[in-house]
């Protein structure tokens, strides 16, 4: 009977701190909370780079995380990106980019957020975008698009100029489809 009475107070306990956690999570006050270390996480992640750190810039991104750069041949696992990237860190000449503008949205369960922004490259201004998932209580970076920004002015220009590549790619690509 104690045990059963024991039992029923602590399943109705953790059942109404359950209830409570949940109605607190999506404060304003907790999202903009959430907001903000994922602003820092990223903020680390560009930093890293900048400084080739290797670690530290792998470190801030999940195991199975995806890197999209902006040739149409760049679609890396975590492995792939950090063999490619290595030897620009090992040369201490990795990438800096400096965020202009950047907006985050988080799901509303707090373990999911994603982003654009808009960066200060050595390509002129780009466009980055991603995903970041809540892995161990730490913000981390699981998918990540970077494209270079062309004003709609320029975009014929662009179009011609990559043309060649284009047509090739996509011959490549359609085969491989077969």
């Amino acid at each position: 009977m104690k045990k059963s009475l024991i039992f029923t107070l602590v399943f109705t306990a953790l059942l109404s701190f359950n209830n409570l956690n949940a109605q607190v999570k999506n404060t304003e006050e907790n999202i903009s909370a959430v907001k903000r270390q994922i602003n820092k996480t990223i903020g680390k992640w560009h930093k890293a780079a900048a400084a080739a750190n290797f670690d530290d810039y792998f470190n801030l991104m999940t195991e199975d995380a995806i890197f999209i750069g902006t040739d149409a041949t760049e679609n890396w696992t975590l492995p792939e990106f950090k063999k490619f990237s290595k030897p620009y860190f090992d040369a201490g000449k990795a990438w800096n980019f400096s965020t202009l503008e950047r907006n985050l949205y988080v799901h509303e369960n707090i373990r999911v957020a994603w982003f654009d922004e808009l960066l200060d490259t050595q390509m002129g201004i780009c466009r980055g975008s991603g995903v970041l998932m809540k892995e161990n209580g730490k913000w981390k970076i699981h998918h990540y698009v970077l494209s270079i920004a062309v004003p709609n002015e320029n975009v014929d220009e662009l179009t011609l100029m990559k043309k060649d590549f284009d047509e090739k790619l996509i011959k490549k690509l359609k085969r491989k489809q077969k």
